[in-house]
């Protein structure tokens, strides 16, 4: 562990940006859940996690040597309402640790989620659950596996400190690694309370070490706009693909370098239907399935405003921001393509898509298992059609659709087998469901951690048949309708 040496680039912002604090110990940590592929980004060797060592540095009870802890302050609109400063509330960054195995840049920040209370933490505890910080583990390590630009999770601590949320439960920390956790809200915060100076620094910072790229432009503030803009639609078009659902696109949990951030209240869709709310706090249905895509596009326009004083004039603005729409048509329908099958592009084809999730709404059918039995149909056996078949209570509609399906295979002269290989190459057979995750949770809630360690194994391998693991693939049971999750955490 003392061989992980950590710089902060960040740290070296002026001090307005953040606040230097150490993390509160909790009493007793106990190692968790830990993910051996995260650590492998920062070299770090995963037999470190047995140690005490490894449980008391990343509990936030010891600091390394080269550590400069610091919380980052930062605002954002929450709910299409602005809500002024916000800021790291119990998030601690420690610091950025070397990552050689990663994708450019090559480092990778380490920040603890959970870590005590922070001068941006207004009404709360500064503390995490054990119940969201297993969620969080898990989904961040199964969005990187499904190959969705994400935040990553190296573990999870607890302890048996009590935290009340709307019961009682026990303290957890997350450390969670990224190349940045600036967001949009970081920019916003500079913007509402009239420091442009400040908004300068901060679009800088972010140019020269995320996108130097864009340097060599006549207006770089402009092109980072569009190139995250174009990031983010395309992480719309990621998540519209695979049903997943974040349940808090508040600007203040959208990454400045279009990660999949801050996973709270989120979901993955089961039961196909396009209105559905994977947050029950979320009463006006503004983050459903439905509506992300346009909610992702609102907050670019939210960052466009706050970057208004550096790009100069409002249409260079409504320029960048307008490559949202044509980045996340394009995506969705590459992706689309790829989910069936589909190796050229035909006139009719959004027609064909359009019934395909007309039907499915229709008959409630299960997102992750229809794209995985679709890729078991043959062209001229009719006979396969049948797995899938059986996900419809309307199985005429089905028919009909399938009618069209194979036609257009027929089109581009499909061979069952290829396809087949491709189609299970880009459709899941297994996500992280609502019900694994709260077994998962509950066996941990009594100390017994081996279903988390399973569960991330099965993750890490979406593609694959894992016959073994059959289980964790199917329809999910009848209470699962019944759990909730929300903003508390």
């Amino acid at each position: 562990m003392e061989e992980l040496q950590l710089n902060s680039s960040f740290a070296t912002l002026p001090p307005q940006f953040y606040t230097r604090l150490q993390p509160t110990p909790m009493p007793e940590p106990y190692l968790v859940c830990a993910s051996e592929s995260a650590a492998q980004l920062i070299g770090l060797d995963p037999a470190q996690f047995r140690t005490e060592r490894f449980v008391e540095i990343f509990s936030g009870n010891s600091i390394l040597p080269s550590s400069t802890p610091l919380a980052a302050v930062y605002s954002g609109h929450q709910f299409g309402v602005w809500a002024g400063q916000l800021g790291d509330g119990r998030a601690i960054l420690l610091g950025e640790a070397p990552a050689p195995a990663a994708d450019h840049p090559a480092v990778l920040e380490l920040q603890l989620k959970g870590a005590g209370l922070t001068p941006y933490s207004r009404m709360g505890d500064g503390r995490a659950v054990l119940r969201s910080s297993i969620r969080e583990f898990l989904c961040s390590e199964a969005m990187a596996a499904l190959g969705i630009s994400t935040t990553r999770a190296l573990c999870v601590t607890g302890s048996d400190q009590r935290v009340m949320r709307e019961t009682v439960e026990t303290a957890a920390v997350t450390t969670r690694m990224a190349p940045t956790f600036v967001r949009f809200g970081s920019f916003e915060h500079w913007y509402y309370n009239d420091k442009h100076e400040e908004l300068k620094i901060l679009a800088d910072y972010v140019l020269d070490r995320f996108y130097p790229e864009l340097r060599e432009g006549g207006n770089p503030y402009q092109a980072m706009l569009t190139e995250v803009t174009r990031r983010t639609a395309q992480l719309m078009a990621h998540w519209q693909a695979v049903g997943f659902m974040h349940g808090v696109m508040n600007t203040d949990n959208m990454s400045i370098l279009g990660q999949t951030l801050d996973y709270g209240p989120f979901g993955f869709m089961e039961a196909f239907n396009p209105q559905h709310i994977c947050n029950h706090t979320d009463r006006q249905g503004r983050y459903s399935y439905s509506m992300q895509p346009r909610i992702g596009q609102w907050n670019c326009y939210a960052l466009g405003q706050a970057m208004l004083p550096l790009i100069g004039e409002p249409d260079d603005v409504h320029t960048a921001l307008q490559v949202y729409s044509s980045a996340y048509t394009g995506k969705l329908d590459e992706l689309l393509h790829a989910k069936l099958g589909l190796q050229t592009l035909q006139p009719d084809d959004q027609k064909l898509f359009d019934e395909m999730f007309s039907i499915m709404q229709a008959s409630h059918v299960d997102f992750t298992l229809f794209f995985r039995r679709l890729g078991e149909m043959r062209i001229e056996d009719k006979a396969s059609d049948e797995p899938v078949r059986d996900l419809f209570i309307d199985r005429a509609a089905f028919d009909a659709w399938a009618v069209q399906y194979r036609a257009r295979l027929l089109q581009e002269h499909s061979r069952d087998d290829v396809r087949r290989v491709a189609m299970h190459a880009v459709n899941p057979k297994f996500v992280l469901r609502n019900y694994l995750a709260q077994i998962a949770i509950e066996k941990a809630q009594n100390k017994d951690f081996s279903e988390i360690e399973k569960l991330l194994k099965v993750l890490e391998h979406p593609f694959d048949e894992q016959p073994e693991n059959e289980h964790y693939a199917v329809l999910p049971p009848d209470w699962a309708s019944e759990l909730e999750v929300s903003c508390s955490s």
